[in-house]
């Protein structure tokens, strides 16, 4: 009997961002949101196709529910939009999703992803009264359902990541199982079930290696100053110095001891922990069931 080659994996990531600001991260980093994310899944999944959709541009050629049963897994990005604000930008993308969770394709969601899946569940997201968590989400522990869920599976009793929010989930939505907390954030990881789908998010970002967080926070220095995490262009710049050298160099360990990180962070093999998981525990096995691979 001669096997049916298996087919690639078909993703579809949705870049959050308007036109503007993804042309600005574009211009500082080379890529947009989408395009990184889509890079950093194919580097440990090389044999994908995937498309970008950009839900924050009026007339956007969005996806309905046949076109999002179409793909294998579904990718939200981080976004500058702040999700309480009305305007179409941001409620053209909790539509899509509630769209996605209608579809049941398997779905995840960092930082604006997993406020997206709140609110689109009947969730509320505002501003974190603790303020921004900038460049590292710190001591995030596993609750005892993550401790046991597949997407943290060996992140360990306590890890930090790459994170960038000033908004956070208030509320969560029924339905919502928190996976993981830090002192910033009561949801750092979570699975929400709502209306036949199923979304993994994280409030942090696996998908940023250390050179894109330095690209990102460059863009915010001010705001770093005003809001007292440097005190001033001079020591911004030069921790987003160390942060593009230990990109180049993760075994610098006088770098990553001057700046508590570790290779939950250093190594790519270990940042991407959650998206690794959510492909091999959701995205393969959903495309098997429907015989795709």
């Amino acid at each position: 009997m001669i096997e049916t080659p298996s087919r690639p994996l078909r993703l579809l990531f949705v870049d959050g961002n308007i036109r503007e600001q993804r042309d600005g991260l574009k211009a500082a980093y080379g890529q947009a949101f989408g395009e990184s994310y889509a890079a950093e899944i194919a580097a440990f999944a090389p044999d994908i196709v995937s498309d970008i959709c950009l839900p924050a541009d009026e007339g956007a050629n969005l996806p309905d529910g046949a076109g999002l049963e179409s793909y294998d897994g579904i990718f939200l990005t981080g976004s500058t939009l702040h999700i309480y604000e009305p305007d179409p930008a941001v409620t053209r993308q909790v539509e899509l999703m509630r769209a996605i969770y209608a579809s049941g394709t398997p779905c995840f969601g960092s930082c604006w992803g997993i406020q997206i899946g709140s609110v689109a569940a009947g969730g509320t997201v505002t501003t974190n009264p603790k303020g921004r968590e900038v460049g590292f989400a710190r001591r995030i522990a596993p609750t005892e359902a993550g401790r046991n869920h597949p997407l943290l599976k060996s992140r360990p009793a306590a890890y930090d990541a790459p994170a960038i929010h000033l908004d956070a989930v208030a509320l969560p939505p029924h339905g919502t199982t928190i996976l993981a907390s830090n002192a910033y954030a009561q949801i750092q990881a979570a699975e929400i079930k709502h209306d036949g789908g199923c979304f993994w998010g994280v409030q942090y970002h696996p998908e940023f290696p250390l050179k894109q967080v330095a690209s990102i926070l460059g863009r915010m220095v001010p705001t770093l100053i005003a809001e007292g995490f440097r005190k001033d262009e001079v020591s911004a710049e030069a921790w987003l110095e160390d942060l593009r050298v230990l990109d180049a160099e993760p075994g610098r360990q006088d770098l990553a001891w001057a700046h508590g990180l570790d290779r939950e962070v250093l190594e790519t093999e270990r940042r991407v922990t959650e998206l690794r998981n959510f492909v091999e525990h959701r995205v393969k096995p959903h495309a098997s069931e429907r015989g795709r691979a």
